[in-house]
């Protein structure tokens, strides 16, 4: 009971520690979940600040025409698996918006006008979906101002229609045609200062000086040629709606999520290897106490034995005593068997004494024969000459019952104990013969199973012996015939298996009983 208190003690530990152990990988994977969120946060900061930079190094008074912008964006959103710049390689679209918060140039793939309302009003300026992560950001280093004055703020002008530039540039340069699409356009006032216009208004020929011309207002963006045509207010709502207020960036979350489910497969592999550890630390910790058990049962078993092998002595010397006043028994009916004036009857009576003398002496001699230790001195012993003397000793038994007693197979030598063997194939062989009746046909074959194995059958066409009885016949004293004392094969069980040998009843076709002995050693 302590044992398995203890072995369920145990597993509980080792349970519970497991469990720490995965929900403290369930916690390890939600920080680099949360990590890998962070280093893509950082990397919208890094591309904020950069699209910060290429619109200001782009502003010219306070503007930046559109097309001019969507090709660096474009730019930057589709070569950033190749370009140097690292961290716009997960870009997906780039929104630049007004302060209405309305898109004003959009490059990539398009963000519907929902998702834009949910990020506008989300606390964090961030939304999660499932394989995008999109972010608004304030663009750096441009200061945004609610007035129509347009100062320091940036406006994003949209190019000019071939009709606007048909129109409104004619003229409207210095020093001739418009210039080339490339550069950014001087844009200047309609009476620029240093003129020769202004020069003329200024120094009228009846001397009178004028003040020049009113300028206009300090930090009011000077219209471009094509939007000259607006009035005051359509010019400061068009300036409104198109003034820059922040960008959304859209980046994809492939690599996030890369991250993280690799990082999931480690926990799970390393979960798993602690399920098994624990699973095996367990097993280990039933296996030492069942160790620690049957060292105990060993011990117990040890002194058992030992007291079995001195109660083995005693019965063998008592037995052994026992014969003594039996042989003075015997000769006693035999001299008095033999006396001249004595009756028959008593002569009859003298002669059931010898006849259960015998009887007795002979138990008795097998019993101290099984009781003995068995101690192997192996030699190597030519295996037909043994069968055959053994076969010549029982001849005469053989004789009286008319049983065909003989031997055969292949010539052979073994490592064995030579009185041990003889002793075996002697119980074995009267065994077979007290089992067949009249004319009955015994053969010891001998066969040579490889260069390192053979066997031994003796094989009869007795009775046999039934299924449900080939394991009792080698117990001790359990015997089918009436004048057998049941301790004839447990001795041959004995010395079969202190050579390590196996031995093993079988039926033998069409009638009849195998005794086979397995496993001896060959030798050249």
């Amino acid at each position: 009971m302590a044992s398995k208190r203890s072995i369920r003690f145990i597993a509980g530990l080792l349970l519970a520690i497991w469990v720490l152990v995965v929900f403290w990988q369930i916690d390890e994977h939600a920080r680099v979940k949360e990590a890998a969120k962070t280093e893509l946060r950082d990397n919208s900061d890094v591309v904020a600040n950069f699209l910060s930079a290429v619109i200001r190094g782009m502003r010219f008074r306070g503007t930046v025409l559109q097309d001019r912008l969507e090709r660096p964006l474009n730019i930057l959103l589709h070569g950033g698996r190749t370009n140097d710049f690292n961290k716009a390689r997960e870009l997906i679209s780039i929104v630049l918006l007004n302060n209405a918060g309305d898109p004003v140039v959009s490059v990539g793939q398009p963000i519907s006008p929902s998702d834009l309302s949910r990020l506008q009003v989300s606390q964090d300026g961030e939304l999660w979906g499932a394989t995008t992560f999109t972010v608004i950001k304030p663009v750096a280093g441009l200061a945004v101002s609610d007035d129509s004055t347009n100062n320091g703020s940036t406006v994003i002008i949209p190019p000019p229609s071939p009709s606007e530039l048909t129109n409104n540039f004619r003229g409207g340069f210095r020093g001739g045609p418009p210039p080339d699409e490339n550069q950014p356009p001087d844009f200047l006032p309609d009476n620029p200062r240093g003129s020769n216009e202004m020069n003329n208004a200024t120094n009228m020929p009846d001397g009178e000086n004028r003040p020049p011309p009113p300028r206009e207002g300090r930090g009011r963006s000077r219209r471009p040629p094509w939007l000259r045509g607006m009035t005051e207010t359509e010019y400061e709502t068009f300036i409104a709606g198109r003034e820059l207020h922040g960008l959304v960036l859209s980046m994809s979350t492939d690599t996030m999520q890369a991250k993280c489910i690799h990082d999931l497969w480690l926990r799970c592999i390393i979960c798993f290897f602690a399920g098994i550890a624990a699973i095996g630390a367990a097993l280990a910790w039933g296996n030492v106490t069942k160790t620690s058990d049957l060292q105990i049962r060993l011990v117990r078993a040890s002194e058992l034995n030992t007291h079995l092998k001195e109660l083995n002595l005693a019965a063998a010397g008592l037995a052994h005593e026992t014969r003594n006043p039996l042989n003075i028994i015997r000769g006693m009916a035999q001299m008095i068997s033999k006396q001249s004036d004595v009756p028959d009857a008593i002569r009859d009576k003298t002669r059931t004494i010898l006849d259960e003398t015998d009887k007795v002496t002979a138990q008795l001699t097998e019993f101290i024969n099984y009781s003995r230790p068995r101690e192997v001195r192996r030699s190597v012993l030519p295996l037909n000459s043994v069968v055959n003397e053994v076969v010549h000793t029982l001849s005469h038994d053989a004789e009286e019952k008319k049983v065909r007693l003989e031997s055969s197979g292949d010539v052979v030598s073994i490592e064995a104990d030579n009185q041990l063997l003889r002793q075996a194939l002697f119980n074995l062989l009267l065994n077979a013969i007290q089992a067949v009746g009249q004319g009955g046909h015994i053969q010891v074959v001998t066969k040579k199973v490889n260069g390192t194995e053979a066997i031994i059958e003796i094989r009869d066409d007795g009775p046999g012996v039934p299924p449900e009885r080939r394991k009792e016949i080698f117990k001790p004293y359990f015997t089918t015939q009436p004048k057998g004392s049941g301790l004839g094969l447990a001795v041959v069980q004995q010395i079969v298996l202190v050579h390590g040998w196996e031995i093993e009843c079988l039926p033998n076709d069409p009638r009849g009983a195998i005794f086979r002995i397995s496993h001896l050693k060959a030798v050249a």
